[in-house]
């Protein structure tokens, strides 16, 4: 499903389908090895996305988040080569969204970090500008943890 840039892509069928994205994005003085470790690592997220994961266990060997919304199956994929972290979040493992993370390495030893965040068809636009609102304010989080 190509995305054109307007939130607009097109299925096989060439049927068009809306989808709202928000993307933010920050600078880490922290080199990328150490930011994508943090980040990519299950164990670190109750200590930077506090507002989401409530609380992190594992059942049956999978991790679940205890979050607002109730509990939510996750998981993360990360790829050190080319600085992604997709995290997937959701209330069944077959029903799980994605929100995909990109740290690159910057000059003087810094880090940038992107996240993007897209609304599920379920969700209003208010609910998911609080989304993103306390996406930011997560990000503040990761500042302190990076801090010099």
């Amino acid at each position: 499903m190509p995305i054109d840039g307007t939130g607009m892509c097109e299925t096989e069928d060439m049927e068009e389908i809306s989808m709202n994205s928000k993307t933010a994005s920050l600078v880490l003085t922290a080199s990328k090895e150490k930011v994508f470790s943090y980040l990519s690592d299950v164990e670190n997220l109750p200590k930077w996305v506090t507002e989401f994961c409530r609380e992190l266990k594992q059942v049956s060997g999978k991790y679940k988040v205890v979050t607002p919304m109730g509990e939510m199956f996750f998981r993360i994929k990360a790829d050190n080569d080319t600085g992604v972290v997709d995290m997937f979040a959701g209330p069944a493992e077959d029903q799980m969204g994605v929100f995909p993370i990109r740290v690159l390495e910057l000059p003087g030893g810094n880090s940038f970090v992107q996240f993007t965040m897209f609304q599920p068809p379920d969700l209003s636009d208010g609910e998911f500008q609080g989304q993103y609102e306390s996406l930011l304010r997560e990000f503040e989080n990761l500042k302190r943890e990076f801090s010099n």
